[in-house]
C-alpha cells in the first residue's frame, strides 16, 4: 500500500465517515422533533400550518371545507366534462365564489385566528377564552362561525347538484320510456293481421270455386244443347259435324 492510498483510507474512515455519521444524526433528530404541518391540498394559500396551531374542531372543519371544495370545483369547474379544468370551460359565477372562498375567505380567517393566537405570551389560550370587545365570541368562536358559514354553503351547493343530476336522470328515463311506447305502437300498426289474411284467402278461394264450377256448368249445358241438335232430314247429327 502507497502512502497516498493510506492517506486516502485514513481520511475516509476518521474524517468522511464521522462527519455523514453526525449529518444523518442530526436531520434524523431535526425530523423526529419538527412539528407535524398541515396541509390542505385544495388551499394551497393556507400553506404549511403547524398542527399544535390550531384546535381541533378548526381543523377538522378545514379538512370539510377542504375536500367539499375540491368536489365542487370540479363540478362547476370542468364544464365541458374531459377531466380537467383549462381555458376551454365555461366560467360561471358559482365557480367564481368557490374559488374566492378557497383561495381567498378561508387563508384571511385562519392567518387573523393565528395572529390573534401569536398575540398570547402567556400560553393562556387568549384567542380561545377572551371574548372580542363590542361580541359575545371569542377569536377561536369568530374564526368557527366563519368556517361553519362557509361550510352550510358548500352543503347546499352539493344538495343542489345532487338534485339537479337527479333531475336529469328522471328525464332521461321519462324519454326513454315515451321512445319505446311509441315504437310499440308504431309496430302493432305495421303487423299484418291474420285473421284478415284468412279472410281474404277465403274470399279467393271462394270466387276460384265459383269461377270452375260456373264454367263446368256452362260446358256441360252447351254438350247438352249440341247434343240435342237435329236435322233436317231429322237424324241426329253429332257435334263434329257441325260446322260453323
Amino acid at each position: 500500500m502507497t502512502q497516498m492510498t493510506a492517506m486516502f483510507v485514513m481520511f475516509v474512515l476518521y474524517g468522511l465517515l464521522p462527519a455523514a455519521g453526525l449529518y444523518l444524526g442530526y436531520r434524523g433528530i431535526k425530523k423526529v422533533t419538527a412539528p407535524k404541518m398541515l396541509e390542505y391540498k385544495a388551499m394551497p394559500q393556507l400553506g404549511y400550518i403547524p398542527e399544535k396551531s390550531l384546535p381541533d374542531d378548526v381543523k377538522t372543519a378545514l379538512e370539510q371545507i377542504n375536500t367539499k371544495g375540491e368536489k365542487l370545483r370540479v363540478m362547476y369547474g370542468d364544464t365541458n366534462n374531459d377531466g380537467k379544468i383549462d381555458d376551454k370551460d365555461t366560467v360561471n359565477e358559482t365557480y367564481i365564489m368557490i374559488q374566492n372562498l378557497m383561495d381567498r375567505h378561508v387563508p384571511q380567517a385562519v392567518a387573523d385566528y393565528r395572529r390573534l393566537h401569536d398575540l398570547d405570551v402567556t400560553d393562556s389560550a387568549l384567542a380561545d377564552t377572551t371574548k372580542i370587545k363590542h361580541s359575545n365570541v371569542t377569536g377561536k368562536e369568530a374564526l368557527l362561525d366563519v368556517l361553519k358559514t362557509i361550510n352550510t354553503q358548500f352543503d347546499d351547493l352539493l344538495n343542489a347538484s345532487y338534485h339537479q343530476d337527479g333531475q336529469k336522470l328522471l328525464a332521461t328515463n321519462r324519454y326513454l320510456q315515451k321512445r319505446f311506447n311509441n315504437l310499440a305502437s308504431n309496430t302493432d300498426i305495421l303487423k299484418p293481421d291474420s285473421n284478415a289474411s284468412s279472410d281474404v284467402s277465403s274470399d279467393v278461394s271462394s270466387d276460384v270455386s265459383s269461377g270452375v264450377s260456373s264454367g263446368v256448368s256452362s260446358g256441360v249445358s252447351s254438350d247438352v244443347n249440341i247434343q240435342a241438335i237435329e236435322s233436317p232430314t231429322g237424324e241426329n247429327v253429332s257435334a263434329k259435324d257441325i260446322k260453323l
